[in-house]
């Protein structure tokens, strides 16, 4: 309809909300469990990740909603393009948090999730992370989604 509901915005999403997109309810490796094969994403399938077996390397992106969407519904978390994040990227603390955002003051690099149509199974895992410099062009396949969310401002750092 072209409008927002109050107080709403589109916006990248940060690393732990696109992680938690991602792995759908899992606590596996992937959304598909450990093992994960390039017949259930985009990535090269020589090098695939867990126990899963080889399959094709199609190198090459392929149209969203090529592969099956996880369980609730998100096509492509895995593979296929690195996907940009909110955050800058930092050293993760070992103290547990709920959503951190990185210090802003480090700004040279942000996060990038998913691995990409190049890059090993391994690599497309939920919790793998790659650190970007935004100005730089990459031809490894890169991409965003947007996300609908409240401001970062109404995050509360624990």
């Amino acid at each position: 309809t072209g409008q927002l509901p109050d107080g709403y915005i589109y916006r990248l999403p940060t690393e732990a909300e696109w992680e938690y997109a991602c792995r759908a309810g899992t606590t596996t490796g992937t959304a598909f469990g450990d093992a994960m094969g390039s017949r259930q994403a985009n990535f090269n399938g020589q090098y695939p990740c867990g126990d899963a077996a080889e399959g094709p390397f199609k190198q090459r992106t392929t149209p969203v909603g090529f592969y099956r969407a996880n369980a609730w519904g998100f096509h492509d978390m895995h593979g296929n393009v690195w996907e940009w994040c909110h955050d800058f990227f930092a050293h993760m603390s070992k103290v547990p948090q709920v959503n951190p955002v990185p210090d802003p003051k480090v700004k040279k690099y942000r996060v990038a999730k998913g691995g990409g149509w190049l890059y090993h199974g391994w690599e497309c895992r939920s919790t793998n992370r790659c650190a970007m410099i935004p100005s730089v062009r990459y031809n490894i396949g890169i991409g965003f989604r947007v996300a609908l969310a409240r401001p970062l401002t109404h995050f509360k750092k624990r």
